[in-house]
């Protein structure tokens, strides 16, 4: 067996770390595998591929903003690319998030499937199926058409053309007769959406969830040194994971939410840690610490491991990656209802609360931060079952044998 993936990064980020950790399982097992890739530093590995040049993104993505059409730009990459699969000839190329501008993907779809490439797609977002948006929330176009877009700038990056239901309509033919096609949605909510959407009408649709290293990483770490450090010493730890903190209104992470969570809990011996790249200049409450951007991953652990709760605060999520570190790190989560993480995370171990209810979420938070104490093993153990990135492997594995298996029948 040989396996193609592709992605906009590799070994970074959430789904770069995805990829790569499907790319060492099954080198580890034997089998051939290949990687291409199209953002970030250039990477010295075998069988690791960049398809696109320096300043080629910057290029692409003026064009799709000008024009309103972000996935039909990358000619040259592409082209690349399709040689790369021409050369190697895969038995199973499995596409991750092929946007930022690095790939034309109603020409590679219609590409694979002209060629009858047994291909997979993993959602990790909702454009696949929305046709522009990364996330639609409460707008349904996309089971219709789309056209007349009620968030044109977040769907297309685009001031000028409302491109939209041409972008609809071009997924979907990409996507009609292409029967040599598995699609996996990383959780149940995505998974249901994925169904009721016309672009993959009649396609094979199921659940992976996303894995993490719950061996070497993720797991419940020795953190006193850490603590002293940041000078806490009696109090409670609420810990906020994400990329960028801000207090913006428009940010979708919901670092504003974490302010009036602060306020609510100021009487409480309560701090608020935030691990991710703070806004230069911004202020925080008494009771609230930043500790930054986090690079190394054990570091990351060792702050789960410390909390006593992970809080989440997004608007919607189509997994959140934090969840199942924090649960791994035998951390239990509360947060808002975001579409993806109230259907990942494991029920005994979470509470989620409708968006924006902070009153129900300082609620929520007084109520789990003393679960921790009997629990952290058991709560390891069970995310260790479920979210380890062997068994995520091995759920691929078989998705990429049974598309095999066809073709001997």
């Amino acid at each position: 067996m040989k396996v193609l993936q592709v992605n906009i990064v590799y070994n970074q980020g959430s789904t770069g770390k995805i990829v790569a950790d499907i790319h060492k399982v099954l080198l580890q097992k034997g089998i051939q595998s290949i990687v291409c890739y199209g953002a970030g530093p250039q990477v010295d590995e075998p069988n690791v591929y960049k398809t696109v040049g320096k300043h080629e993104p910057g290029i692409y993505s003026r064009w799709a903003k000008f024009f309103g059409l972000q996935y039909a730009t990358g000619h040259p990459s592409t082209y690349r690319l399709i040689k790369i699969i021409r050369r190697e000839k895969p038995d199973i190329v499995h596409l991750h998030c092929i946007n930022g501008f690095f790939i034309h993907i109603y020409r590679l779809i219609s590409w694979l499937k002209r060629n009858k490439i047994k291909t997979v797609i993993t959602l990790h977002a909702e454009f696949m199926y929305t046709g522009s948006c990364g996330h639609a929330f409460e707008c349904e176009k996309w089971k219709t058409g789309c056209g007349d877009c009620p968030q044109l700038w977040d769907a297309t990056y685009s001031k000028y053309f409302d491109r939209t239901a041409a972008a609809w309509k071009k997924m979907s033919k990409a996507f009609k007769n292409f029967n040599e096609l598995t699609i996996t949605c990383v959780s149940p909510w995505l998974c249901e959406r994925a169904k009721q959407a016309p672009i993959l009408k009649g396609k094979k649709i199921i659940v992976i969830e996303n894995g993490l290293d719950s061996k070497e990483i993720f797991y419940p770490r020795p953190f006193q040194d850490l603590k002293e450090n940041l000078g806490i010493k009696d109090e409670k730890i609420i810990l906020h994971v994400t990329a960028s903190f801000t207090k913006r209104t428009d940010d979708l992470k919901g670092g504003r939410f974490l302010y009036e969570l602060a306020d609510k809990l100021a009487g409480d011996k309560i701090k608020i840690i935030i691990a991710g790249c703070a806004d230069e200049g911004i202020d925080l409450r008494a009771n609230m610490i930043s500790a930054g951007k986090v690079k190394d991953q054990k570091v990351l652990a060792q702050y789960y491991s410390m909390a006593d709760l992970t809080v989440v605060t997004s608007k919607r999520e189509t997994f959140n990656m934090p969840v199942a570190e924090s649960l791994a790190c035998g951390t239990p989560v509360i947060g808002f209802k975001a579409g993806g993480p109230e259907t990942i995370s494991i029920k005994e171990y979470s509470e989620f609360v409708d968006y924006g209810d902070i009153e129900a979420l300082a609620s929520c938070a007084r109520k789990w931060l003393n679960f921790k104490n009997k629990n952290s093993a058991d709560i390891s153990k069970a995310a260790d079952e479920r979210y380890s990135k062997e068994k995520m492997c091995e759920r691929y594995l078989e998705v990429y044998k049974s598309m095999l298996e066809k073709i001997s029948k």
